[in-house]
């Protein structure tokens, strides 16, 4: 009797902060369930749909319960919550490709409004790495190394805005710089991925360091000096996963063919190169061997409006529109 009066008094006591991070939470998952469900003929890896749940789990247990009422006055379990929110849910979440789900299961009128908001150039800009660095790894520089920490404390919704900015700088941070699985129309060349994890690593473990050294206003030396450790070696693993994805996708990069040479006669766009993929019209993304055979990205289906183009497996073409002009 005792744990089920313990249980009541823990839900009772939530606020409507906590409801809508558990509102948002089990909206997330169902929503991913439903996609999943409507899929036809097209096996989803089951991988990503625990890697959805996983980082969705993380969410609410950094923002909801027994860690996130001990971060109000612990800033080691605060940096806890900043671990399990900041780095390992956004690692999950972007495995999972939502983007990717999401273009399978809209109808195509429905999915290339979506696909031009990829291509467009606010979005290349957000997803630049560099940008997603300073928006991550700044904004913690922000955070800690300002009164703005301590004024999160002083609310539920100051702390629940910037705890969602943790969240989706995270998530841009962690999906500019792997660019995949999801479609990455304005994907950066590997040697700015790769320059800008090592950097943003390092500004991430040098303010470890500070905290350590120096606590933010409010906060006991003896808690900061065990936050820091908890943020170097406890956001180590996270960071080398990166590092290791990054360095499989640049050691495992098929070798760029050259496309062959157009028989006589045959004008294009690219001096004389002829197609060697099409574009599909609903994700842009160059994939298909031949209209009709179903995009690698998307799985859609197009034979009367694929577009040839002289372009890589994989890369993004926006169907004419991007860096692969169409054969003319």
């Amino acid at each position: 009797m005792h744990g089920h009066g313990t249980s009541a008094g823990a839900v009772s006591a939530l606020g409507p902060a906590q409801w809508l991070v558990l509102l948002v939470v089990a909206g997330a998952v169902l929503a991913y369930l439903a996609g999943v469900s409507r899929l036809r003929g097209v096996a989803w890896p089951l991988s990503r749909l625990l890697a959805w749940i996983g980082g969705w789990t993380c969410v609410g247990a950094a923002l909801v319960g027994p860690l996130a009422e001990r971060a109000h006055h612990d800033f080691t379990a605060h940096m806890a919550g900043h671990i399990a929110l900041g780095m390992l849910a956004p690692l999950m979440l972007v495995f999972a490709a939502p983007v990717t789900l999401l273009l399978r299961v809209l109808p195509t009128a429905r999915a290339r409004p979506v696909a031009r908001a990829l291509a467009s150039r606010p979005a290349a800009v957000v997803t630049h790495p560099l940008t997603a660095a300073l928006l991550d790894v700044g904004g913690l520089w922000l955070l800690y190394r300002t009164r703005l920490h301590a004024a999160t404390m002083t609310g539920p919704w100051p702390h629940l805005a910037v705890s969602a900015h943790v969240l989706a700088a995270g998530y841009l941070f962690t999906f500019a710089v792997l660019g995949r699985p999801d479609p990455a129309p304005h994907r950066a060349p590997i040697g700015w991925r790769a320059g800008t994890l090592v950097a943003a690593v390092a500004a991430h473990d040098i303010l470890a360091k500070v905290l350590y050294a120096y606590p933010p206003a409010g906060v006991p030396a003896e808690q900061a000096r065990r936050a820091g450790e908890l943020m170097y070696y406890g956001g180590a693993p996270v960071e080398i996963a990166l590092i290791v994805l990054l360095c499989r996708d640049w050691l495992g990069r098929a070798p760029r063919t050259r496309p062959r040479r157009s028989s006589p006669g045959r004008r294009t766009s690219l001096s004389g190169w002829a197609p060697s993929w099409f574009c599909c019209p609903v994700c842009g993304v160059a994939g298909m061997r031949s209209p009709g055979r179903g995009c690698a990205t998307c799985s859609r289906s197009s034979p009367t409006t694929s577009v040839p183009v002289v372009a890589p497996p994989g890369s993004w073409t926006s169907c004419g529109r991007g860096s692969s002009p169409p054969i003319r």
